[in-house]
């Protein structure tokens, strides 16, 4: 089953990692996909470069930008060359009706809003900041929405999009490192540790996991904070709209339709914010880890992780070529974290009708993780099963 699964996450990826030459790219005279940016200065701003992006590929051009605020958006038309500007984003959807539409706050409150509004003006492809959504009932709609006008709509967890995945799902499938045990995955661990980090950063980390080990069954987890346990007057507004959170200290376990669990945990302050941010598969005859945002995104260190050994070990970098080879790909890390390869992804699945390889579906399950970690710890920790009952906050009603 372990191999089965393994060997599936690969081919998705694999299927949708050579990049098509578009045909502006060959020099045809086919039109350019206008692109509409809406953002929020002062709310999210522009997210990670997901503005400019479009200026960088043969196949877009940036035709309007919306930003209530008037000094972003002068900057912002300034910045993205050639581009109108609206104060309204509707008016802009409603005016120009653009083929893509890049939803870049990074305050996600405002993402089900700007989808549907694009949804409804006729936009072809959608490219959004993450966290996704901040509960499942939205991305149950935003799901809905996207098959009834069958628009492809992408997620920014742009590590999704790395072509080392797949080579790391081969290694895991071809059954080199031995039976995978177990998946641990961090959050960043900085003044923002427990629900905060969660949402933001671990986000990123969950939606991972759930690429190498499949759904999610169930969950169990708690909520401390300053060392107790988190009660109902610990809940709070979190940051950038996402809605009620708890806690500055998280730990949680995870079912998963592979059958190997994942431990996910943050704590405020609670180590190095340049390396606990990542996620290691634990296996009998080595480790696969993956640092967030890193080149080499991938590493192994081989040798069972529970043996003593006297002997030196060699942490190994996986990369699109294969294990311990160069990566072949000069530009790797503009790709990826420059948000191309994802942005290519999504013009690909307009074009054909293929999925994103992160899409809505990816990220209702994201979504629903972190809810289920709240969930669980309403319920003292108990086992609570997905799909989530509630569809909303699961802290709406008083923690208790």
């Amino acid at each position: 089953m372990l191999r089965r699964h393994f060997l599936s996450a690969s081919a998705g990826v694999l299927a949708s990692s050579l990049l098509p030459r578009s045909q502006a790219a060959d020099g045809a005279s086919s039109k350019r996909l206008r692109v509409g940016v809406i953002g929020h200065t002062g709310r999210g701003n522009y997210g990670h470069g997901i503005d400019t992006l479009w200026l960088k590929l043969p196949q877009t051009e940036i035709v309007a930008v919306a930003d209530p605020d008037p000094a972003g958006l002068a900057s912002a038309q300034k910045r993205l060359t050639g581009s109108r500007p609206f104060a309204d984003y509707t008016q802009m959807l409603d005016e120009l009706r653009p083929d893509i539409v890049a939803v870049c706050p990074r305050h996600a409150d405002q993402h089900h809003a700007m989808i549907v509004a694009a949804l409804n003006h006729g936009a072809r492809g959608i490219y959004v900041e993450k966290p996704f959504v901040r509960t499942p009932a939205e991305a149950d709609d935003v799901i809905r929405l996207c098959k009834q006008n069958s628009v492809s709509l992408a997620i920014a967890h742009r590590n999704r999009y790395h072509p080392a995945l797949p080579v790391a799902a081969e290694l895991l499938a071809s059954g080199e490192l031995g039976v995978p045990l177990e998946i641990r995955a961090r959050g960043k661990e900085d003044q923002r540790g427990g629900g905060l980090d969660l949402w933001v950063l671990g986000s990123h980390v969950l939606n991972l996991a759930a690429f190498f080990a499949g759904r999610p069954i169930a969950c169990s987890a708690t909520a401390f904070e300053k060392g107790r346990w988190a009660v109902s007057a610990d809940v709070h507004e979190a940051d950038e709209g996402l809605g009620l959170i708890v806690g500055d200290e998280i730990h949680a376990r995870f079912e998963m339709e592979s059958g190997i669990p994942v431990f996910f945990g943050s704590k405020k302050n609670a180590g190095d914010k340049t390396v606990n941010f990542g996620l290691q598969i634990v296996c009998t005859g080595g480790i696969l880890d993956l640092r967030i945002d890193t080149e080499p995104l991938v590493q192994v260190l081989r040798g069972n992780p529970f043996k003593p050994r006297s002997d030196p070990r060699a942490w190994i970098p996986v990369s699109s070529a294969g294990l311990g080879k160069a990566e072949p790909i000069a530009t790797i890390r503009e790709q990826v974290a420059g948000h191309l390869r994802p942005a290519q992804d999504l013009i690909q699945a307009m074009e054909t009708g293929k999925p994103t390889l992160c899409g809505p579906e990816d990220g209702l399950v994201t979504v629903e993780m972190i809810q289920a970690i709240f969930a669980s710890h309403r319920m003292d920790g108990a086992r609570i099963p997905l799909p989530l009952t509630n569809r909303g906050n699961a802290l709406a009603i008083s923690a208790g």
